[in-house]
C-alpha cells in the first residue's frame, strides 16, 4: 500500500490583507480623533483669510491690467480713467496680504479656546 501524504498549504499575502483593510475602512463609520480634530481646526483658521486675500489679489491684478490697457491702447480717450482704474487695482493688490493677516488673526482668536482645550487634553 502506498502512503498518501496530505498537506495543508497556506499562502499569506500582505498586499492582499492591506487591500482588504482599506476596503473595510471605507464602510466602517469612523470617529474623528482629537489629533485629527486639532489639525482640522488649525487648517480652518487660515482658509477664510486665504480665500478673501486671493480674491482681492486676483481682482486687483485684473483691474491693474485693465487700467494699463486703457492707458496704452485707448490712450486718446481713456488715459485718465485708466490711471484711476489702475490705482484701484494696485490698492487691491496691496491690500491682499493685510487682508489675509487680519482675517486669519480673527479666525485664530475665534478658534483659540477650542484648540487650547484640545491641546491640553492631548498633552496630558
Amino acid at each position: 500500500m502506498e502512503k498518501k501524504e496530505e498537506m495543508f498549504q497556506y499562502t499569506y499575502s500582505a498586499a492582499q490583507q492591506e487591500e482588504i483593510r482599506k476596503i473595510r475602512e471605507k464602510y466602517i463609520p469612523r470617529e474623528e480623533t482629537k489629533l485629527e480634530q486639532l489639525r482640522r481646526l488649525d487648517r480652518a483658521a487660515g482658509k477664510k483669510g486665504t480665500a478673501f486675500s486671493l480674491t482681492a489679489g486676483i481682482a486687483g491684478c485684473l483691474l491693474f491690467g485693465l487700467g494699463m490697457a486703457c492707458t496704452t491702447v485707448w490712450a486718446s480717450s481713456l488715459f485718465l480713467p485708466g490711471i484711476i482704474i489702475g490705482l484701484a487695482g494696485l490698492a487691491g493688490i496691496i491690500s491682499a496680504y493685510p487682508l489675509y493677516s487680519h482675517i486669519t488673526k480673527k479666525e485664530r482668536e475665534k478658534l483659540a479656546p477650542e484648540i487650547i482645550r484640545l491641546t491640553e487634553e492631548l498633552m496630558k
